[in-house]
């Protein structure tokens, strides 16, 4: 990377020895740990020590929490963080091929590495101010090795938790002799420490080659997965035991019973797309949500990308679960015998939280609030206008808070958000950097910004 573009973020604080969380209304998403209505929660060396009610140490850094609700950080299982400049640049793409339109087939082509860091860091900033403390990055765009080097320099300088899945890129010119050979030399110069926040994982069709590159590497595999459309490669895969718990399917659509069957006992795993899905009309534009639970698997939500909507996983809860009551509803009124029960509050909270971890493979590390794992959370300003009062803290939080409500976050013991503001960073020259990027992009491909323009017009063709 270029130097002058990583002085937009000032170096990370270290984590401090012990901080004291006081106050807080904790909801834990643990079984043993429970819901507190008013408790505290110790961190030493980035870890929780301890929670419960009136916890003291002398020498601890102490957040007041009074008047707030702590949650587990929220885990997004599938972003294209690169994309980070081009938020809202489609906003009425109704098909996969707008989606494609507005980024592979035009600027992707013209990403340098530069544009790729610009693109993570405003990602993964993002997420932290939105209380996303875990991203699972689908980096369908490395298209050299620097490329592949500035996605990971950006998310290690935000302090993120992240699993960077690097991919080859979907169209344009790009340095084939690179791929998949970057995986091994980024493994070894990036993630020789396996307690680092970010790791490293493969983005790769159904690709049987490709996966054994990855294994060999011992990292996980992350494909887009349309069921409707790809059901029939599964058989296949799973006879020659191709299919493991390393394997994480996005969207997972439209798919059949006997695929589903496959994945459970295979032991993929899932994450499901509320907006994206419904947005871009992928297959018939019903997440997944539902049929992964009626075949025993706990899906994660994602984002998928921000070149149509918010980046946030408050409106991913909130989508998926009105789409799932619309669905049950649905069936019901039209004398389905088996109609789904409507979801609940809880059950969207599990999703974002310790459900994505699992589909992350950091189950045992976040997703929960509980003695020994990793302090990643999230505290919620319960008195603003929008909250107060709370009378379900749960309801408040998946039906009524939003990033604007997010007070702190803590990723790893480290706060990466304090009093609404993410510290350390330097707005001008990230502005800077971004409008450069885009001025760059828009450039090189042709494209005359219309803010008030209905429709993303095709740059190029695949």
């Amino acid at each position: 990377m270029l130097e002058p573009d990583r002085q937009m973020l000032a170096p990370l604080a270290p984590v401090p020895r012990k901080m004291l969380i006081k106050g807080a209304t904790i909801i834990s998403m643990d079984g043993a740990v429970g819901n507190l209505p008013g408790g505290d929660i110790l961190i030493a060396d980035g870890a929780i020590a301890a929670i419960g009610p009136d916890l003291q140490d002398d020498g601890a850094e102490v957040i007041d929490a009074a008047g707030m609700i702590a949650i587990p950080g929220m885990v997004d299982t599938h972003r294209h963080a690169w994309e980070g400049q081009l938020r809202r640049i489609n906003p009425n793409a109704a098909t996969l091929e707008d989606y494609c339109n507005a980024t592979h087939f035009s600027f992707a082509r013209y990403y340098r590495p530069r544009d790729i860091y610009v693109g993570n860091l405003l990602t993964a900033l993002g997420c932290i101010d939105a209380g996303i403390t875990t991203v699972i990055d689908n980096s369908h765009n490395s298209r050299t090795a620097a490329h592949c080097d500035a996605a990971v320099d950006a998310l290690l300088d935000t302090g993120i938790r992240a699993v960077h899945a690097a991919g080859a890129p979907v169209a344009g010119d790009w340095d084939q002799a690179h791929w998949p050979g970057s995986l091994a030399r980024l493994q070894a110069r990036y993630f020789s420490d396996p307690d680092s926040l970010v790791t490293l994982a493969m983005m790769a069709q159904l690709e049987p080659q490709q996966w054994a590159i990855a294994r060999q590497l011992g990292i996980p595999i992350v494909t887009e997965f349309f069921g409707g459309a790809m059901a029939t490669e599964l058989e296949s895969l799973h006879q020659r035991g191709l299919l493991g718990s390393d394997n994480i399917f996005n969207h997972c659509t439209c798919l059949p019973d006997a695929g589903w069957a496959m994945l459970r006992e295979a032991g993929v795993r899932v994450n499901v797309c509320p907006r994206s899905d419904a947005h871009y009309g992928i297959e018939d534009g019903m997440h997944a949500w539902q049929a992964a639970l009626h075949h025993g698997i706990r899906p994660g939500l994602s984002v998928d990308n921000e070149t149509s909507y918010s980046g946030d996983m408050f409106m991913e809860m909130r989508v998926a679960f009105y789409l799932q009551r619309a669905l049950a509803h649905g069936q019901r009124v039209h004398g389905h015998r088996h109609a789904p029960p409507p979801t609940d509050a809880w059950r969207l909270l599990q999703a974002a939280t310790i459900d994505g971890a699992a589909v992350a493979g950091l189950e045992r590390r976040i997703g929960s609030l509980a003695p020994g794992k990793q302090a990643d959370l999230v505290l919620i300003r319960t008195g603003d206008l929008n909250l107060y009062p709370v009378n379900n803290a749960i309801g408040t939080v998946v039906h009524a808070a939003e990033r604007s409500n997010i007070d702190t976050v803590v990723i790893g013991g480290r706060v990466r958000k304090r009093g609404g503001v993410v510290p350390g960073v330097d707005q001008a020259a990230l502005r800077a950097a971004i409008d450069e990027s885009c001025t760059h992009l828009y450039t090189a491909a042709g494209y005359l910004p219309d803010l008030f323009a209905a429709s993303f017009a095709p740059i190029h063709q695949p």
